[in-house]
């Protein structure tokens, strides 16, 4: 057996043994993260909606990178229309 193949092997082995480890949390940390990414976006639109934000300055310039992803979220939150009264997406 060449050096070239016991290499590859270790690699393999090595790949497998991480993807053993790391498989159960995927889920959940795919789930923490859309729990943040829900967060941030009622962060991002909250002064649409009538709930005060101290950082509309910030957020503000956000909301159109952000609007893309409105739709996915509002859905999510178990809003079946927008929330927003000036703004329709669906």
């Amino acid at each position: 057996m060449a050096w070239t193949d016991v290499r590859q092997t270790l690699r393999r082995v090595t790949y497998l043994a991480s993807e053993f480890y790391n498989a159960p949390y995927r889920g959940v940390v795919a789930r923490a993260k859309r729990d943040e990414d829900d967060l941030f976006m009622l962060l991002v639109f909250s002064e649409m909606m009538g709930i005060p934000n101290p950082a509309t300055y910030y957020t503000l310039e956000l909301q159109p990178i952000l609007l893309e992803r409105f739709h996915a979220w509002h859905t999510r939150m178990g809003m079946e229309h927008s929330p927003l009264d000036d703004f329709r997406c669906c």
